[in-house]
């Protein structure tokens, strides 16, 4: 069945466009077990997982969210079109009435953030577009020459930055001499906070090392880096996202990156390897 112009349009939309609302509306009709109308096993099967699968998230508090980071996470397919199709298909026409309009905001909202914003160019060169916005960002940026490259933008609250300082030491100042990109050192004052973080983490950055705590959690802006940064790289295939957690936590580890590889400095046994391995990982091709 052929689809509607601003619906083919959704399905170039990530699912990271959808807030917190609307995934928590979503929860609440899909999470109960309903005899009559689909519940979050059918989206879940509709989304491809094993059944295996949907017998492990059955234990958890909110399957439907569990279920979306995942899909999100896994595969470039996850767009908000086709959670629309898929719950079109599945006849839950009572959850398209009702979240529609706060999913529309959502997508307006996702693709104005994502927007460059305008800027003033005094001379412009049809040939060589160039923005001081995004050709002058960090300190060792130079607008005549090649932008700055790192081998790692480091995602991190500002609560965890004695141990990012730890990293810079062990990574930046001994014989790695690795190249990592800390947003509170490198990147210049007055520019758009999204605009140039995704700049750094799709352009400028071969990977990014994510620093995982309690504090973590509850920071957007670093929600933002880390699910910007899988949607590049859909089921991990490059690599390109490592989690890192170095301190105990009292909440739970974000689902979203369960399927990484952790390195992990809160076990005194593995302490010794932890540097090596993460210079390792960094300085892959």
């Amino acid at each position: 069945m052929a689809c509607s112009d601003a619906e083919c349009d959704l399905e170039t939309v990530p699912l990271i466009a959808l807030n917190v609302t609307v995934r928590k509306k979503l929860g609440l009709y899909l999470n109960p077990r309903n005899t009559v109308a689909a519940d979050w096993m059918a989206v879940a099967e509709e989304m491809d997982f094993t059944y295996l699968e949907i017998v492990n998230y059955k234990t958890t508090k909110n399957p439907t969210a569990v279920i979306l980071d995942e899909w999100q996470a896994r595969t470039k397919d996850a767009t908000v079109g086709k959670l629309l199709s898929i719950l079109m298909k599945l006849e839950r026409n009572d959850v398209l009435e009702d979240l529609r309009h706060q999913i529309d905001e959502d997508v307006r909202r996702y693709r104005e953030k994502a927007a460059e914003p305008p800027v003033q160019v005094p001379v412009v060169d049809s040939c060589v577009p160039l923005t001081s916005e995004k050709s002058g960002i960090t300190l060792r940026d130079s607008p005549e020459g090649a932008p700055e490259l790192f081998d790692a933008f480091i995602c991190y609250c500002q609560s965890d930055f004695n141990f990012v300082y730890e990293m810079i030491r062990q990574l930046e100042q001994t014989d790695y001499r690795l190249k990592l990109c800390v947003f509170d050192r490198d990147v210049l004052p007055g520019s758009c906070v999204w605009t140039i973080t995704s700049e750094l983490i799709e352009k400028r950055c071969r990977r990014m090392v994510v620093v995982i705590s309690d504090e973590y959690l509850d920071s957007d802006a670093c929600d933002f880096q880390t699910k910007f940064a899988l949607s590049l790289c859909p089921g991990a295939q490059k690599r390109r996202l490592i989690p890192v957690m170095y301190k105990s936590m009292t909440k739970p580890f974000p689902s979203i990156l369960r399927y990484l590889t952790l390195c992990d400095y809160t076990r005194p046994c593995t302490q010794t390897w932890f540097w090596v391995r993460l210079a390792k990982a960094l300085s892959l091709p």
